[in-house]
């Protein structure tokens, strides 16, 4: 009993050290508990993955082929050691050959997707600018119509499961075209306005903690006041959505079939050249505070009340207060797809962004810099298919109810 009571006295009169040795010891004991948790995530995922190369193949099969394109600088420069640590061993288990491809340079990954060949699952292990880099260096090749069955990943050991499994859902692309220069496609949309100049530069302000996005927003009122854009917009009415396509092809007709089929194309060849109607675009004058085109990517598991094949345009008012300003920022640096109960919100198939002579600036297409310029920008539905786990497919399909 006395050595306890000089403990606790020995406590007491050194309470500065017992108090930073216990932040120490309790921090220490969280960090090991997540470094434990996450590496029994990893056997339970390696010994699934291990079912999966037990499988037995036909003689005339082939193992799958998975390509790689990794960005080593990506998360802090630890893309590399996450790839190896937490992917690589499940790919590897489940009997998939791996090809990985590492990137040195910004704008090599659209390169690598001209000169890729054959593949069976594209992954993509970087950030968004990676990602987008391949997806506009695979839209852009001459075969892109073969290259559709690609797929895509963008988590870790959850996802590298859900390629396993095989389960994928269909994403819209957005394709956006200047005046001059080729093409960029996006998956999530083109961010043009005052949020986004503020959002660019919040980094900025990190020595203020909690309070650097709303010193950020409030310091670019000083500066200008309002931050009100001007645009012309037009756009194309939405398509009806078609019918979505059997998971299998359907059985090859039979000879005599084919045949007749044949004949009637020759006898009665399709009339070429056909008079197609005009398209009828819709003009609108915009002045807000920012601009939003995007796609309906943010859920796509939401299909019911989904009857056209469209992107949405969205326009904030121009009337915000400064208050306002600040309190709708920092809920867009959480989500930038937020918008007002005030916004305008149009739905199009097309659009064509007009700016004003002498507009300088930058867009954000999917969270990459691009020098404000007029564009088109036009709907791909469903272009490419990605992988999602079953977890994300439920959580998804509750939040639409």
């Amino acid at each position: 009993m006395a050595r306890v009571v000089k403990v606790f006295r020995t406590l007491r009169n050194h309470w500065k050290k017992s108090t930073f040795a216990v932040g120490v010891l309790s921090y220490g004991g969280y960090w090991l508990y997540g470094k434990h948790c996450d590496n029994v995530l990893r056997r339970e995922a390696c010994l699934e993955a291990r079912e999966y190369g037990r499988q037995l193949i036909g003689p005339q099969e082939r193992l799958g082929k998975a390509t790689v394109i990794l960005n080593p600088a990506a998360c802090s420069g630890k893309a590399n050691n996450l790839f190896e640590k937490n992917a690589a061993p499940i790919l590897q288990l489940a009997g998939v050959e791996v090809t990985i491809v590492k990137t040195d340079y910004e704008g090599q990954a659209k390169k690598l997707m001209e000169l890729m060949e054959q593949t069976d699952i594209l992954i993509v292990a970087g950030g968004d600018g990676t990602l987008q880099e391949v997806i506009t260096g695979l839209l852009r090749r001459p075969d892109q119509n073969t290259c559709l069955s690609y797929s895509f990943s963008r988590d870790i050991t959850s996802a590298t499961l859900s390629i396993l499994k095989g389960e994928t859902v269909p994403l819209d692309v957005l394709q956006i075209k200047g005046e001059k220069e080729q093409p960029v496609f996006a998956l999530m949309g083109l961010r043009w306005g005052a949020f986004r100049d503020v959002a660019a530069t919040i980094s900025k302000f990190w020595y203020l903690g909690p309070l650097k996005t709303s010193a950020a927003h409030w310091l670019s009122t000083l500066r200008e006041w309002p931050l009100i854009r001007e645009a012309s917009v037009s756009y194309l009415a939405p398509t009806l959505r078609p019918p979505d396509l059997p998971p299998q092809k359907p059985p090859r007709p039979n000879l005599l079939h084919r045949i007749i089929r044949r004949l009637k194309n020759y006898w009665s060849p399709p009339v070429e050249g056909e008079c197609l109607s005009p398209e009828k675009w819709e003009d609108q004058q915009l002045s807000t505070l920012e601009l939003f085109i995007q796609t309906h990517n943010k859920n796509p598991v939401q299909r019911v009340s989904r009857v056209n094949d469209s992107l949405m345009i969205c326009a904030e008012p121009d009337d915000l207060s400064v208050g306002e300003f600040i309190t709708v920022g920092k809920k867009k640096d959480e989500d930038p797809t937020l918008f007002t109960k005030a916004a305008t919100k149009l739905e199009a198939g097309a659009c064509r962004l007009q700016l004003p002579e002498g507009t300088s600036g930058f867009y954000n297409i999917d969270n990459e810099e691009y020098e404000a310029m007029p564009v088109e920008v036009r709907l791909l539905p469903r272009k490419l298919r990605f992988f999602i786990s079953a977890e994300r497919r439920e959580q998804l399909l509750t939040q639409t109810q």
